[in-house]
């Protein structure tokens, strides 16, 4: 088991190139079941989940490389209609075999899902849209069973409007199951996220006959068999948002290289607001730095695309927490997406929870150092993100979470200046429990309260 530790009250600097987009990914590898023919795909991260994801393809029999951000699927050998619990517990994006299986085979068998622990995620939206496209399901022994009565799924048209909105999983999933339907599916409350768009782009390169993504009606007409083709993954909006808002809590200035203007709309908005310097240096190249005035408490909602994404809902609370004022954000895709907070208490945020889904922010001078644990991916960017902009030393431990969604962050950091390292955690560490640790942050434990604002008013 590893661990950062991170010297923090370091002004990031330089340029950070972005890696391919996770959310993205995931459907895009099992999409590639869907051709009789191998796909090629590039700029694939290197993360614990594609990683995983890899493994499930294989375990379905397909072929599979990958070398230097690029990876061939091939599905002819495809021989296996389940997957496994061991598997689906991983990563709950392995849901997504569901939709070519069953498209292309007629049948499969899935484990209810895993992931990270943020509330409730049921599947409920994506078995209702196999249902409507003609399948038979059933659940048994914590696998649902799902079943084409006919050759091919029946085309229909149906809705995807949960009890907390639309759902991007479920979206892709019965849009890849109708792209080899009889007949014309139409999805209404389709989700809009740039994923979705990414994979119908991907789809359409296969043959598949789409049209309407981004919108919230989506039209596909089936049709008997797609090929593989060679795509290149969009860049990730969410990393892009966790590195700008680290320089922003460091004083730094740094250049996102590959960022994708029109995924971060509703970020670089508010970011703006904040008062953040944003510059775009050619095409796709984002200047991200401070600028001289007063910076702005936010009140922010989470909300479906082109809203506020939750996914970098936890890194803003950082910003938050080091902006003088109240600042308030609302979550309304996971409203227990807080598990960030307590952990961001440890280090001097001062932040409460006054009702179910909401929290309040109190900007203080600065963070200090801590051991602080990773609970969920997004959750440990955060902590990160805090370490960074903290004086003294913090230690961050479950980052095996932040791997699922980072591709060399350390290395990226410490391009940038960042005093961060992994390092292995002992069993026997007294700091394990998270509240003792005598090698963390003696300096600014030790110091007079009077000097930290001093301190703090050099950083932020």
């Amino acid at each position: 088991m590893d661990m950062y530790q991170i010297e923090g009250a370091k002004s990031l600097r330089g340029d950070v190139p972005l890696s391919g987009s996770k959310n993205a990914c995931l459907p895009i590898i099992t999409a590639a079941l869907l051709g009789e023919g191998p796909s090629t795909i590039h700029g694939v991260p290197d993360l614990f989940d594609i990683r995983n994801l890899r493994l499930l393809v294989e375990h379905l029999g397909a072929s599979v490389e990958f070398s230097d951000g690029t990876l061939t699927i091939d599905p002819a050998g495809v021989n296996r209609d389940y997957v496994p619990y061991d598997m689906m517990c991983r990563m709950r994006a392995s849901f997504y075999a569901m939709g070519p299986l069953l498209a292309r085979y007629g049948r499969a068998k899935v484990s209810l899902p895993g992931g990270c622990a943020i509330g409730d995620r049921p599947v409920d939206l994506h078995t209702r849209g196999f249902q409507d496209l003609g399948a038979q399901l059933g659940e048994s022994n914590g696998y649902i069973v799902a079943r084409s009565p006919g050759k091919r799924l029946k085309g229909s048209r149906l809705s995807l409007l949960g009890s907390n909105g639309t759902s991007v999983g479920a979206t892709c999933n019965v849009m890849m199951a109708a792209t080899l339907a009889e007949g014309v599916t139409l999805i209404d409350d389709a989700a809009r996220e740039p994923d979705v768009v990414e994979l119908a782009a991907f789809l359409r390169a296969m043959g598949a006959r789409i049209s309407g993504e981004g919108t919230s009606t989506i039209r596909i007409e089936g049709v008997e068999k797609l090929h593989g083709a060679e795509w290149t993954v969009c860049t990730d909006r969410i990393e892009a948002a966790t590195f700008a808002i680290a320089a922003l809590v460091t004083h730094g200035d740094v250049v996102l290289r590959g960022a994708v203007r029109p995924h971060l709309y509703s970020t670089l908005l508010a970011l703006d607001l904040w008062g953040a310097e944003l510059t775009w240096v050619g095409e796709n190249d984002l200047r991200v730095r401070r600028s001289r005035h007063a910076k702005h408490p936010l009140q922010v909602v989470t909300e479906p695309w082109p809203g506020f994404p939750t996914d970098v809902q936890s890194q803003l609370t950082v910003l938050l927490a080091l902006t003088p004022g109240e600042s308030y954000i609302r979550e309304t895709i996971y409203p227990e997406r807080f598990k960030h907070v307590h952990e961001l208490k440890r280090l001097g945020a001062k932040i409460s929870v006054p009702e179910k889904g909401r929290i309040q922010i109190t900007g203080v001078p600065a963070l200090r150092g801590a051991v602080v644990k990773a609970t969920d991916l997004r959750a440990g960017a955060a902590l990160v993100t805090a370490a960074l902009a903290a004086h003294g030393t913090s230690q961050i431990r479950d980052i095996e979470h932040i791997s699922r969604g980072y591709e060399n962050l350390e290395q990226k950091l410490i391009d940038l200046g960042a005093g961060i390292c992994t390092l292995p955690v002992a069993d026997s560490d007294p700091g394990l429990d998270g509240h003792t640790h005598h090698d963390t942050n003696d300096a600014v434990s030790q110091a007079d309260p009077s000097e930290l604002e001093t301190l703090a008013g050099d950083v932020v």
